[in-house]
């Protein structure tokens, strides 16, 4: 069966990126999609693992060419979803998180109805601010930006299917991923398992 669509978005410096990684590594079935990205790596970021990173250039020849299932401009950078990465992940069994911003979550949630939409809250303002200054990659510039931003993405909360609060982050991390199993097991996904299973049961109430 082909493996649900997971959208996580959350205002810069929430922890959606710890949290999915979290759900990764508690559940063999899901897999994060790696997105394009026209900024600069931060210190502790690795092509291919955090982002592709790609030229301006580079990101908007492959907006010409139809490569993404989603794409924005977010803080003056371009970030993007690979069209091709998702439906092969997905049509392997996985389930696919795609770790988004807002912009690029109204626009999967358009292409893909019934994706499953997370959306990550921090547990306070000043939380965050300390999140985004512990990451130490944003002049003061930035992270007045990030942070004005902020304002306007959490605001989107209601057009998702599920809130997380990340205040504890293990706590978190089991919200998330008990949502994924959970949504797995939905009867429109399953219905088709249960249905043979009780075709067994008929089967042998024949035979006697």
């Amino acid at each position: 069966m082909i493996g649900n669509l997971i959208i996580v978005s959350a205002p810069s410096g929430a922890g959606k990126t710890t949290l999915t990684g979290g759900a990764v590594e508690r559940d063999h079935l899901v897999r994060t999609s790696i997105s394009f990205t026209s900024r600069a790596p931060r210190a502790d970021e690795k092509d291919g693992v955090h982002y592709h990173f790609v030229s301006r250039a580079e990101f908007e020849a492959m907006i010409e060419r139809g490569d993404f299932l989603e794409w924005a401009e977010v803080h003056s950078n371009l970030y993007g979803t690979s069209r091709r990465l998702v439906e092969e992940m997905r049509a392997a069994g996985f389930d696919v998180i795609l770790t988004i911003d807002v912009q690029g979550a109204a626009q999967a949630r358009g292409l893909f109805p019934d994706a499953i939409s997370v959306f990550i809250l921090p547990p306070t303002r000043q939380a965050l601010i300390e999140r985004l200054e512990i990451r130490g990659a944003n002049d003061a510039s930035d992270l007045g930006l990030r942070l004005s931003n902020a304002v306007g993405e959490i605001e989107q909360y209601v057009n998702f299917d599920y809130v997380v609060v990340n205040d504890d982050l293990n706590k978190a991390v089991d919200e998330l991923t008990a949502i994924i199993v959970a949504e797995r097991c939905r009867l429109k996904r399953r219905s088709g398992t249960a249905g043979q299973i009780l075709q067994t049961f008929k089967a042998q109430t024949r035979s006697n």
